[in-house]
């Protein structure tokens, strides 16, 4: 077994909530030291969330420092001296504010990564709004369709501006760390979650301010979600793909569609949707996924949580990892997604308490 891709990365981060936990236990498991730097007694607001929290941020260690404190910033200083980089997901200005922002922190350690998540980015008349996910989602152009209609909609269920940010920030911290490393200073980095909205519609984005606008590929009739005979759910995502849709046809027993092109399914989509739906409702799911899959038919089923838990691909995957405690009750973790030749990512250990390592940690940056 190799030794871990990040080993030997140390990484400081005051990021709470959602996105700078996410990004650096994806760095965490990679082999990155990541030390969380909590307010004493309160720590990260998402310990109010204890399964939340527990989620993202297993595999670290904590100490609690008071930042407004001589003594806490002391501290915290003598910690940048020996750390690759800093994560911080605070208003824009408010470590430098205190003293702890990029320009003081270089001066420490000129070769010093400092990556900066927050709503809105570090300049632009929203730098100083207030806001969550769904604020930045947005903004960036995310519930377009409920902006083009006119009427709200359901809320999104998943926070992609904040898994996005947390994605782009792991992109900026190892980018950053390559640049320190070949130029020997560090770098500022300015991740924002609605920017990262907005990147990641960036194929449809470009488009629309080109004055072609991309939607037809989710107007096609065989893109979306069927009912199956044994009421479970599948997805069929058919896209622009003839050598889809005409195996796709076959299979269901209507050849008689199969020489339709694009233009002519889009034209048609609720009517066919109609008649495809008519078909699937016929079989159960697994005997459809049984045709489709011989056949090279693009689909899939629609699981809920537990499902996917327990969904025979993720399993095989090994995405999933459980840790005994020491009461012998367990407790099951996901690992990052990265598939390394000659390392397995693993759970170095259970989420801590607040400043649970200050004792440790001091002790070995005094050696």
């Amino acid at each position: 077994m190799s030794t871990a891709p990040l080993t030997g990365l140390k990484i400081l981060s005051l990021a709470e909530q959602f996105p700078g936990p996410y990004a650096t236990m994806l760095l965490s498991d990679m082999g990155a030291e990541v030390i969380m730097i909590e307010r004493p007694g309160v720590g990260d607001p998402a310990r109010q969330f204890p399964p939340l929290f527990r989620a993202l941020n297993r595999g670290k260690r904590s100490v609690a420092l008071d930042l407004k404190s001589a003594d806490g910033l002391a501290r915290f200083r003598d910690l940048v001296k020996s750390a690759d980089v800093i994560v911080e997901g605070f208003r824009p200005g408010k470590l430098a504010a205190l003293g702890a922002g990029f320009e003081d922190m270089r001066k420490i350690n000129p070769q010093l990564v400092y990556v900066s998540i927050s709503g809105y980015g570090q300049d632009g008349p929203y730098r100083d709004r207030a806001g969550h996910d769904l604020s930045y989602e947005g903004v960036g152009g995310l519930l377009a369709d409920q902006a083009d209609t006119g009427q709200p909609g359901p809320l999104p269920t998943i926070p992609l501006a904040d898994i996005g940010a947390a994605l782009f920030a792991a992109i900026a911290i190892l980018s950053a760390i390559i640049s320190s490393q070949r130029t020997g200073r560090g770098r500022y980095v300015d991740v924002s979650m609605s920017d990262a909205v907005v990147s990641m519609l960036t194929a449809f984005l470009v488009p629309a301010a080109n004055g072609t606008p991309l939607g037809e590929f989710i107007a096609e009739p065989a893109y979306g979600v069927f009912t199956c005979k044994d009421g479970k759910l599948m997805t069929l995502s058919i896209a622009h793909e003839d050598w889809f849709w005409r195996p796709f046809c076959e299979v269901i027993g209507k050849p008689n569609l199969a020489g339709l092109k694009g233009r002519d399914r889009v034209a048609r989509k609720d009517a066919l949707r109609e008649e495809i739906a008519a078909v699937l409702v016929s079989r159960s799911r697994a005997d459809w996924g049984n045709l489709f899959d011989d056949a090279g038919v693009p689909w899939g089923p629609l699981n809920s949580l537990m499902e996917t838990l327990e969904d025979p691909h993720v399993r095989a995957r090994e995405l999933l990892r459980t840790i005994t405690q020491e009461s012998g009750q367990t407790e099951t973790f996901l690992v990052q997604p990265l598939k390394f030749d000659g390392f397995k990512s693993e759970i170095s250990s259970l989420p801590p308490e607040i400043g649970a390592d200050n004792e440790s940690i001091f002790a070995d940056d005094s050696d």
